[in-house]
């Protein structure tokens, strides 16, 4: 699914319009119908008092349209006009009037002692600003929307929250419990600075154009459970194990190698064929004893690895988990990376070598996958004042050396020289430790089976957010644990595979 800046999502509003023939009123009615929906699916208690905020814009006029698909349902409801200027939009003046020939209540909101006390409210709704605010909120919307952060109460945002810039750090807006957003999703719902803001985002269709939204170019996109079901390749009927690709995972040092073995077994697990670990002297009997499937290669190294030697070719390689950054295991890193050229996926320790020494990275194949956490990302591409600027910095470093980044977070991007994909599975269960091990083994094993590099990524990330996301109900997310990701891969396919 595409995401579109909040000028193009005007242009296919305007476009909706006019290729419908439909008045800019009916495309409000139809935005706020799917709100309404959401709400009442979700609040089915009709008793559920409700207040909602709106602004003088068209985010407004939305409001106050479902502000009337409430009071028409039934649900006690009291709207408010955040006046912060005397300008309303002519929909949104509409809809004013439409309030008054209904006989719904609404008070205006001019200065801060006409805010209304909360209390009493079971939900507020937040319809004061939309996408195209460009700046900081003062005055009495500023007061409106600080009474609101303080209220202790269930707050959903309509299509935006109030005050979140749309390319932009945010640094004051509606802390919303929820947001639903219109049909298109818009970036800054998903960047981590904004958590805050954005609560649960949920995605709505209100009939836009598909035309228009096709003809919208874009190098960012969000990554759907349809997008992935497309990408996975049919198992072959004779499939055998030297068919479905061999995984080699390299890392591991002394009081390390748990790593090595969760990377292995998620490889496999994820359907590569065969699945070898190479590791320090001191990790084969207990990967062996622990995970008898993988086949196992040791180093000359008791404790560390020095030399990285091996008489295979492996389809895929992953390397770096738990290594250690004795100078040895550098020199060895560096060797590898003179003479390999498997398709491969870089962790842990190999980037934190990486990073002490720039001009290696010259030596990656082409599609190489590096799959930093936020420290490790930042001593690769240094530091940054917010996610705008993060993201910009990896897109760079991406081009600059032809590599595939996975900046993993609640919304893991994967950003290779031209393209940005946004995840859109897991949950806050798979911040845990061996996390990372098992999503470079999950992606090594799909570079093994044959996918593009930018494919195994997305697809990886998506598998691996999707084992915490059917596990909710079953694992709480405070007991989960790596080896349950690896447990939920094979319910992760069967999920992401039947057709809803």
């Amino acid at each position: 699914m595409k995401i579109l800046t909040s000028g193009q999502i005007r242009k296919i509003d305007a476009e909706t319009i006019s290729r419908a023939g439909i008045p800019s009123l009916e495309l409000m009615k139809r935005a706020a119908t799917a709100f309404f929906h959401f709400f009442a699916e979700k609040y089915m208690d009709r008793n559920s008092s409700v207040i909602i905020f709106a602004g003088v814009g068209n985010n407004g006029g939305d409001a106050l349209v479902v502000a009337r698909l409430l009071h028409k349902a039934g649900y006690p409801v009291k709207a408010y006009m955040v006046e912060f200027s005397d300008r309303y939009t002519e929909d949104c003046a509409h809809n004013v009037r439409r309030m008054k020939a209904e006989n719904i209540s609404y008070k205006k909101i001019v200065e801060k002692g006409d805010i209304p006390d909360l209390s009493p409210f079971d939900v507020v709704i937040d319809g004061i600003f939309g996408t195209g605010l460009s700046r900081e909120v003062v005055g009495v919307a500023a007061d409106v929307i600080a009474r609101i952060n303080g209220s202790g109460k269930k707050v959903i945002s309509i299509d935006v929250p109030s005050g979140l810039f749309a390319d932009q750090k945010t640094e004051f807006a509606v802390k919303a419990t929820e947001t639903v957003t219109f049909q298109i999703p818009k970036l800054a719902l998903y960047l981590p600075e904004n958590a805050a803001f954005t609560g649960n985002v949920q995605i709505v269709p209100i009939g836009l154009d598909e035309k228009a939204v096709a003809e919208a170019e874009t190098d960012t996109y969000l990554t759907e459970k349809k997008d992935i079901r497309g990408m996975l390749k049919p198992l072959p009927k004779f499939a055998h194990k030297g068919t479905q690709g061999h995984a080699l995972v390299i890392g591991g040092s002394l009081g390390k190698c748990g790593s090595v073995s969760l990377a292995a077994k998620a490889a496999l697990k994820t359907g590569c064929g065969l699945v070898t670990a190479y590791l320090p002297k001191c990790g084969v009997t207990p990967i062996q004893s622990n995970f008898p499937e993988a086949m196992a290669l040791e180093d000359k190294g008791m404790e560390h690895i020095t030399s990285i030697d091996y008489d295979l070719k492996p389809d895929a390689i992953g390397i770096g988990m738990g290594m250690g950054l004795h100078e040895e295991t550098e020199q060895a890193l560096y060797s590898f990376l003179l003479k390999s050229r498997s398709p491969l996926v870089v962790d842990a320790d190999a980037l934190n070598i990486l990073s002490r020494y720039p001009d290696w990275f010259t030596l990656l194949p082409k599609g190489t996958i590096l799959t930093p956490h936020p420290k490790e990302l930042q001593r690769l591409i240094g530091g940054w004042c917010d996610d705008y600027d993060k993201i910009g910095k990896t897109r760079l470093f991406a081009r600059k050396y032809n590599v595939i980044v996975i900046v993993k977070g609640a919304y893991s991007l994967v950003i290779d020289q031209k393209e940005m994909y946004v995840n859109n599975s897991g949950t806050p269960a798979l911040a845990t430790a061996g996390s990372g091990d098992v999503l470079t083994g999950m992606v090594t094993s799909l570079l093994a089976q044959g996918y593009q590099p930018v494919e195994a990524a997305r697809i990886g990330v998506f598998l691996h957010g999707m084992t915490a996301d059917i596990t909710g109900d079953t694992i709480h997310p405070r007991s989960f644990v790596a080896s349950d990701i690896i447990e939920n891969i094979g319910n992760a396919y069967r999920s992401l595979e039947k057709k809803q």
